[in-house]
């Protein structure tokens, strides 16, 4: 029997996930995970780059985010689920890594370029900040992962992953590479948008969250942009424009031609149009909430599968880091 590629998974804890982590990464991961070995990777050493002011809140948030995996899906008997700063070799190998990669290289990545410029941190930039994708490169590779989904925004990232371990192999060990150069699993992240039409964010403040119950997402849905030329229910639409016409397409495909039709014809008002994927929407996400429902009232459960996790990526890591200083005769 072949074995199954390796790919590693990663988010940074930040709580509750919404819509847009669903379907922009967590339903993806669910199918990638019957075909491949997936690591899925707790990044909360991450969160300290743009928000170290605020750690105490990290263990609250890992607990809140990974029953959001398990409850959509996520499988911890075939796919690991880990936190990063439980697995100490990350930062060893991050520490090696780091002296294979110069300063002018890291500047060069577009991805950091755009989050200075996006939180005006020009005068500010930490050393872990600018040095977070040689800790992405540890992560990725201490578990030897083959492939990484990511959005096109994050190719840059991978790109140095891959030149680190070339670069190490290189050096240290020509004829018999340590660490396989990983691929980009380039997958289509939809932008899916928030309530008021942009990108959903929670610092945006117009998610819809996974966990949320029915009633706050019927009144989220209320407040949603429409058609801003569809005024009065008579008046003819343009579905491709409308920010509810973008979650029919979502969460209720089926209806999505009548729909269509109706909101184009001037037949189908914007409030009916609204309630009808609002639930769907409650719907699709029930036995989500189910799942969700049972890990709330047994926290412990989570923590237990959080440690088994732990346990199966620090035998991992801890082989790779063998193989590491083999290599480099240290």
């Amino acid at each position: 029997m072949a074995r199954k590629k390796r790919i590693l998974s990663g988010m940074r804890p930040t709580g509750k996930l919404h819509l847009g982590n669903l379907v922009g990464a967590l339903e993806n991961w669910v199918r990638l995970q019957d075909d491949y070995e997936n690591y899925h990777l707790v990044a909360d050493w991450h969160t300290l780059t743009t928000d170290y002011e605020h750690s105490r809140d990290i263990p609250e948030n890992i607990l809140e985010m990974v029953m959001d995996w398990l409850a959509c899906g996520i499988d911890p008997e075939k796919s690991p689920v880990f936190v990063q700063s439980h697995i100490k070799q990350h930062a060893e190998l991050h520490l090696i890594f780091s002296m294979l990669v110069t300063q002018a290289r890291l500047e060069r990545n577009p991805t950091l370029k755009e989050q200075v410029r996006d939180l005006s941190l020009e005068t500010r930039m930490s050393y872990g900040h600018i040095g977070y994708p040689i800790l992405q490169a540890a992560d990725i590779l201490i578990y030897k992962g083959e492939f990484v989904p990511v959005g096109d925004d994050q190719v840059p990232h991978i790109e140095l992953s891959r030149e680190i371990a070339r670069r190490f192999n290189t050096v240290y060990s020509p004829k018999h590479p340590v660490f396989p150069e990983p691929e980009p699993m380039l997958t289509k992240f939809p932008r899916f948008p928030g309530v008021d039409g942009n990108r959903m964010s929670k610092s945006l403040g117009n998610t819809l969250l996974i966990s949320d119950e029915p009633d706050t997402i019927r009144k989220n849905i209320k407040t949603a942009v429409t058609d801003p030329q569809k005024v009065r229910r008579g008046d003819p639409g343009h579905p491709d424009i409308c920010l509810i016409f973008t979650y029919q397409n979502r969460f209720n495909k089926e209806e999505v031609p009548e729909i269509r039709a109706g909101c184009e014809s001037g037949a189908l008002g914007c409030v009916d149009c609204k309630k009808r994927c609002t639930e769907k929407i409650i719907e699709y996400l029930e036995p989500i909430h189910q799942k969700r429902a049972h890990y709330e009232k047994h926290p412990k459960e989570v923590l237990e599968i959080i440690e088994q996790g732990d346990q199966r990526a620090r035998k991992e890591a801890e082989r790779t880091m063998a193989e590491v200083y083999q290599a480099m005769g240290m």
